[in-house]
Parts: C-alpha cells; structure tokens; sequence
C-alpha cells in the first residue's frame, strides 16, 4: 500500500468513533408526576395534557428523549406516600407535585431531587420555600393563593348573606395547612361578627354529617379553601340540600357552589408554566434559583341559580364586581 493511501486511511478509522457517537441516541431523561385525584378526572388530565404539551413545545417528548412517570394519588396521604417513595426510587431528575398535599409528603421523602410545585397555598407561610424571589433547598413552583384570602372568603359570604353569623370552615382531616387558613378567618371574623368553626372531615359520609348538623342552626354558611377538586360537586349538592351559602375555590361555583374566588383561570395554564421550570431544570438550572411564581389576580365567579335556589338575592354592587355570573 502506498504511503498515502495509508494516511488517509488512518484518518478515516479516527472519524469512525466520533461519526458513531453523532449517531447514538439522545439521553432518556426521567420525571416523575404526583396528580392529584384519579386518570379518569377529565380536570386532572387537561392539567397533564397541558404539561405534557408545554414540554413537547420545548423539545422534550415522551418515550423519546424523555420519560415521564405519573402517578394518581386521588385523596388523602396514603397513597401519596406510597407513590412518592416510588417516583424517587425511580431516581428522576425533576418531580412535578399537583397539591399541597402531595408537594408534603415529597418534601418528607426527598431533600435532593429537584422539585416543582403548582396548585400549592402560601408555600412561605406552610415552610415549603424561605422565600418567593430566592427559594433556597430544591423545591420552587406556582402557588395557588395566600391564607389571607380566607378573610375575603366571609366578607363576600357576609355581602350576600348578610343575616350570616356562623360559618364552617371544611377541610381534609389530613390538610396539611387548615390552622393557618383558620387563623387568617378567624382574624377577620370579628368586625364582620361572624364565628368561624373548623370542620375536618374525612369521608364523604363524614361530609354530608357535618353539613347537615351544622345547618340545624339558622344563619350559618360554609367555606371551602382548597377541599379537593374530586368532592366539590358532592359538597356543592350538599350545600344546596341544607341550604347553606357557600364559597370555595375554583371551579366550586361552576360545579354548583354558590361562589368561588381565587387565582384567575383555571390551573391548566400553570402546568404549562411548569413544563417551562422543568426544562430549565433538565438543562442545569437549580430550584433554589427559579422564583416562585404567586398569582397576581383573583376571579371572583357568582352561581346566580344557586343563589335563587337558596333564596338570596345577591346584591347589585357584587353582580358588579364579579368576574362571572353563571345563570
């Protein structure tokens, strides 16, 4: 062989390991998602199908370069617990947590895998971040609300039921947050002279208990922070059986509540937004970084059929102020 011919022919064998990494296939990258509720809650999954898609837009499919590991939690901590033990066994490079109480039972799992939250209440206040610009740790997020809403949750029941002297405060027996929203009514609840009554409930035979004693006495009403998007059909019924006003968040008026307030929108736009915290993530960024993003703007929703079923008649200056009026 020629001098020459054998040159090149070395220079060729030195491209064949580079030409044959440019051909590899792209690393598979791990994400695990804790829902809450159940697949077959079409809410729940246009909230997944919004993430999903957020990240298909930034280049990351999956089964591709990309592998996505949900689990449906539905209520309470039980199988949270087990489901989060699963996803981090999985060693993901990011988890994404659907609910308060789901982003509290990760925490107690993990102190090192990244972490974004949305659908989550005051993450300062309940010790989830130090702060919402420079979080520190490995969890950032979308924060749903903060507790001092609970204060505008009885100033609106007090305007449309203005006879209103007592008013339950439901929730999840395993809520990890309800003394924090209890404190913020109860420091409104005087100068509206109104006495607020913590209600934990565990079941749906728990809930229809509850409101069925507690609206043996007139003048009572029935506040619903974040309950559980899975019942509050079943509590909006139930309102209405025992002639309660009501207010939650959303979509609880939609669902047959008499009023919902709270973060403008649904919360399909913040799993979009989370695809995009994900991605930075994927790509080196640290949570403690990422600030947290709290709502700017809040949506006041009135059932005005709810209201003419319970006999109210909702004041002209409200109708004015709300966001939407369902007929």
């Amino acid at each position: 062989m020629r001098r020459r011919e054998f040159i090149a022919g070395l220079g060729s064998a030195a491209a064949w390991p580079v030409a044959a990494r440019a051909q590899q296939p792209e690393r598979m990258r791990r994400i695990g998602v804790l829902m809450d509720g159940t697949a077959v809650q079409a809410s729940f999954q246009a909230e997944l199908a919004a993430f999903k898609q957020g990240l298909r837009q930034l280049g990351w499919i999956d089964g591709q370069n990309l592998r996505i590991e949900v689990r449906w939690s539905g209520p309470g901590l039980t199988l949270k617990r087990i489901y989060a033990a699963q996803l981090i066994g999985l060693m993901p490079e990011v988890i994404l947590v659907a609910s308060t109480a789901g982003l509290t039972v990760i925490r107690e799992a993990t102190s090192t895998v990244p972490v974004v939250f949305v659908r989550v209440s005051d993450p300062v206040a309940q010790g989830f971040v130090a702060d919402l610009r420079q979080p520190g740790g490995n969890i950032t997020g979308f924060s749903a609300y903060e507790f001092s809403i609970g204060g505008k949750f009885l100033g609106l029941l007090k305007e449309i039921a203005p006879a209103l002297s007592r008013v339950a405060l439901m929730f999840a027996a395993d809520s990890a947050f309800q003394s924090k929203f209890f404190s913020a009514m109860e420091a409104a609840a005087p100068a509206l002279r109104v006495q607020v009554i913590s209600v934990p409930v565990r079941s749906d035979a728990d809930i229809e208990s509850a409101l069925a004693g507690f609206s043996q006495q007139p003048n009572s009403g029935l506040a619903l922070p974040t309950f559980g998007l899975a019942r509050l059909g079943l509590v909006a019924d139930l309102a209405a059986r025992y002639r309660l006003p009501s207010i939650g968040t959303t979509p609880f008026a939609s669902g047959g509540g008499l009023m919902d307030y709270g973060v403008s929108g649904d919360f399909v736009g913040q799993f979009g937004q989370a695809a995009g915290y994900v991605d930075r993530i994927l790509k080196g960024a640290k949570p403690a970084d990422l600030p947290v993003q709290a709502p700017t703007r809040y949506r006041l929703v009135i059932n005005l059929k709810t209201a003419k079923a319970l006999g109210l008649t909702v004041p002209e200056t409200l109708l004015a102020t709300a966001d939407e009026v369902i007929q």
